[in-house]
């Protein structure tokens, strides 16, 4: 059984920064990239992130370009977001999920992911 689980979010205002991990079990965690999602109230799940199973390879949304970067640590199956200059347009329930393959390709694609966990929340007060 696969198991995807979320940590991290919280409130924090705007210029600051938070770290979320997501710790995955049920799989062989490097066969598979992994991605960051977040959907805000009213607005449709996108992709953000993206590293691909070893992590030589990292992909993002122009939205989060250069305040956010993804890193995985393969020895403890987790993920990581890190999270600065956050603006209130980030918040968001963000979500982890792993991709079909290793690859990133279609990252910002829902369809493009296997299993997604429950999500953790996170608010950026102005």
């Amino acid at each position: 059984q696969v198991r995807i689980q979320e940590s991290g979010g919280g409130l924090v205002q705007a210029g600051g920064s938070l770290r979320l991990s997501c710790t995955v079990s049920g799989l062989t965690f490097v066969d598979y990239g992994m991605g960051w999602f977040r959907q805000a109230p009213g607005k449709e799940r996108m992709g953000i992130a993206c590293i691909e199973d070893v992590g030589r390879l990292t992909l993002y949304d122009d939205s989060v370009r250069g305040r956010f970067t993804i890193s995985r640590d393969n020895m403890r199956n987790i993920v990581y977001l890190e999270m600065s200059n956050l603006k209130p347009e980030d918040t968001a329930m963000y979500y982890c999920a792993t991709k079909e393959v290793r690859s990133c390709g279609r990252f910002r694609h829902s369809d493009a992911y296997e299993y997604f966990g429950q999500g953790t929340q996170v608010t950026v007060s102005s």
